[in-house]
């Protein structure tokens, strides 16, 4: 029988973990992959008022996240909800996606990545934006070495105009 390594036990307190600075949208990693032999990642992610991530696509992990502070939605393909403190929402690989703040107030959710790795590209990517990298090729390259792919699906402009949103910076 194959049993899988047991990943140790770890404590991660309120305000702990590794921050990592994107603007309007950052990344806590809360249990990074290193710690559960790359099965999982648990990251925390604020959202500012008026932010969108950049729609993308993962070909590799799958993202289950939790809202825990405010109002944040989710559009996936043809999908779109907009969830509060206590909502559930599975985004499976290889449907384009992109999350906003949908309210009036900071918000905030947990996002457990399957399987892990995936988290280490918002640490990349903050590096990028902090050297004010302006040139679409690295990020293209970046996107590319974590399996992801962006787009601007058709639904975007509509979503930004709605909410008041400021586009994505890349």
């Amino acid at each position: 029988m194959n049993l899988s390594p047991i990943p140790p036990l770890t404590v991660v307190a309120t305000g702990e973990g590794e921050h990592v600075r994107i603007p309007g949208f950052g990344a806590t990693f809360k249990i990074p992959s290193n710690r559960t032999y790359q099965a999982v990642s648990i990251v925390e992610h604020p959202f500012e008022v008026g932010t969108i991530s950049a729609p993308h696509m993962h070909s590799r992990e799958d993202e289950y996240s939790i809202v825990i502070d405010g109002e944040i939605g989710f559009r996936s393909d043809e999908s779109e909800t907009v969830l509060g403190p206590g909502g559930y929402i599975v985004k499976p690989r290889g449907q384009m996606h992109a999350m906003w703040n949908a309210g009036n107030v900071a918000g905030r959710i947990i996002e457990i990545i399957i399987p892990g790795g995936f988290e280490y590209y918002f640490r990349d990517l903050g590096e990028l934006m902090a050297a004010s990298v302006t040139d679409r090729p690295a990020f293209t390259e970046l996107a590319a070495k974590y399996g992801l792919t962006y787009g601007h699906p058709e639904w975007l402009d509509d979503v930004i105009q709605r909410y008041g949103l400021t586009p994505p910076s890349h």
